[in-house]
């Protein structure tokens, strides 16, 4: 069956850095698009960052030019760099493989990322 397990996240101050991997199985990775997704206290899921397998990427307006996307179709991972990390990124971070945009795809079971002020 699918598998998405997330890993990576924790507790950093404003201004800190994490990194976020996300291994999958059970899917023909290198065909998914792979995204990241974040839900905080009380809010929607939404969509941080997303990337085809072309390679192609899409970003929050909210996080352009502090996050960056990518995969290693060899390892069957998709990772996300967050730096100048900010409170309101505090949020549990989910990773999503969906092969068109259409579908709903896989979900991970998420991993918290706090952001202290």
């Amino acid at each position: 069956q699918v598998q998405l397990v997330e890993s990576g996240g924790g507790l950093v101050q404003s201004g800190g850095s994490l990194r976020l991997s996300c291994a999958a199985s059970g899917i023909i990775f290198r065909i998914y698009t792979m995204g990241w997704y974040r839900q905080g206290p009380g809010q929607q899921r939404e969509l941080v960052a997303a990337i085809t397998s072309g390679g192609s990427t899409d970003y929050a307006d909210s996080v352009k030019g502090r996050f960056t996307i990518s995969r290693d179709n060899a390892k069957n991972t998709v990772s996300l760099q967050m730096n100048s990390l900010k409170p309101e990124d505090t949020a549990v971070y989910y990773c999503n493989s969906r092969r068109y945009s259409s579908d709903p795809g896989y979900w991970g079971q998420g991993t918290q990322v706090t952001v202290s002020s």
